[in-house]
């Protein structure tokens, strides 16, 4: 394309038919006509383009290049034929191109990895879903312990031993006490269960009911003065402590009786007969079966048949008679052995947790001695949960106060 140029450097208007600056298939001129008579024009300059050009990009502050590769797309997707796409390569002595200094590849900065609250908040995340859809799952894995009981989600037997009654026993016994009752109507013998480091042992309201003086001996034979710091007979509990108790007392944990299920496996560790720490073991046989005791003083330690304590289940009288004074509370049934000095002991789960203290347990009707008594698979125990709950009424005295 050419363009005449007056004398004082103006454009002159094209001619109808010539070369006329008009593209075709636009009805406008491809270069606007901005110019007026008396703007002067610069004869050097080169001539418009045959295409609309490409816009400016501002690259610095007061510099301002033309996009294009020398072979790139123009503005309107026509090929380029210079260094500036839509322009021609202006000429060598030319002074209307701007130059600029090349401007640096921009390199791709990896993103850093999120740190501070957002960090934390991912990892309190990860370890609320190990810890808030999956708890026993959760620690399972942690411990390594593969056989979960539904009552709980700790585990106080070592990995090596894990859901053995032989681990239970060697984990828990030394919780374990036997005691001794002395009073005016003789001796009765039961069990304890340590849960506190100075020397609190829970036990049987009627363990402990109208003694005078009591013996506890430890897994370790050895023997200390206790004394009654509360009882409650409407449930059958009585918390009592060691005098000068001594430093290293195994602590017994006391898990969550809420969650357990029939036919659980469960061990029993108490002392029947004066036997220290015998073991036994069975299944949780029923829930929330009512047993109702008696809360007469009088009846306590060596009353009823054989020196067991008497109860009632299902409508009879077991082990002698309840009196006219009782209570009824809910009991887990168990089938694991329980006979005369077990009351006050633990029910335990596969973990090692405390579920249950041993109550009550059936005997023959026909039993006319402790002799001749004995466990036929009938066993019962206060839950734990129920234990927890009137510890601190215990502790100020008990409900009997």
């Amino acid at each position: 394309m050419t363009e005449s140029f007056r004398r004082s450097g103006e454009y002159e208007h094209p001619q109808q038919g010539d070369e006329s600056g008009y593209v075709q298939g636009h009805e406008q001129p491809a270069y606007p006509q901005q110019q007026h008579a008396s703007s002067p024009v610069n004869p050097e300059w080169p001539p418009p383009p045959a295409h609309r050009p490409a816009e400016p990009v501002a690259v610095e502050p007061g510099t301002t290049v033309w996009p294009g590769s020398g072979s790139g797309q123009g503005g309107d997707g026509g090929q380029g034929g210079g260094a500036f796409g839509g322009y021609p390569e202006p000429a060598a002595a030319s002074t209307a191109v701007l130059t600029a200094e090349p401007v640096p590849p921009t390199h791709h900065t990896p993103k850093k990895r999120a740190k501070g609250p957002l960090a934390l908040l991912a990892a309190v995340a990860i370890v609320a879903a190990a810890i808030g859809g999956g708890t026993a799952y959760g620690i399972q894995e942690l411990t390594g312990n593969d056989t979960v009981s539904s009552s709980t989600s700790t585990s106080v037997v070592p990995t090596a031993d894990k859901g053995t009654v032989a681990g239970v026993a060697k984990a828990v016994s030394p919780s374990i006490v036997e005691i001794t009752a002395s009073s005016n109507a003789g001796e009765a013998t039961g069990s304890g269960v340590i849960i506190t480091t100075d020397g609190e042992i829970i036990t049987n309201n009627h363990v402990v009911s109208g003694a005078s003086s009591i013996k506890v001996q430890l897994s370790n034979g050895k023997s200390y003065t206790a004394s009654v710091v509360g009882t409650d007979s409407a449930k059958d509990l009585a918390l009592i402590k060691l005098q000068d108790a001594p430093s290293g007392l195994t602590v017994a944990t006391l898990g969550d009786s809420s969650g357990v299920q029939v036919g659980d496996e469960v061990v029993a560790i108490g002392s029947p007969e004066g036997l220290t720490g015998t073991v036994t073991s069975g299944i949780v046989s029923a829930l929330n079966r009512d047993v109702t005791v008696s809360t007469d003083e009088s009846q306590g330690q060596s009353g009823g048949s054989g020196g067991q304590w008497p109860f009632e289940f299902g409508g009879q009288q077991f082990n002698g008679d309840t009196g006219s004074s009782t209570t009824t509370y809910k009991a887990l049934q168990t089938d694991a052995s329980l006979n005369p000095g077990n009351s006050g002991g633990a029910l335990i789960d596969m973990n090692g947790n405390i579920i249950g203290i041993n109550s009550a347990m059936y005997s023959a009707a026909d039993a006319t001695s402790s002799s001749s008594a004995g466990s036929v698979g009938l066993g019962f125990a206060i839950p734990i949960n129920t234990v927890k709950s009137d510890l601190a009424t215990l502790r100020a005295g008990g409900s009997d106060s």
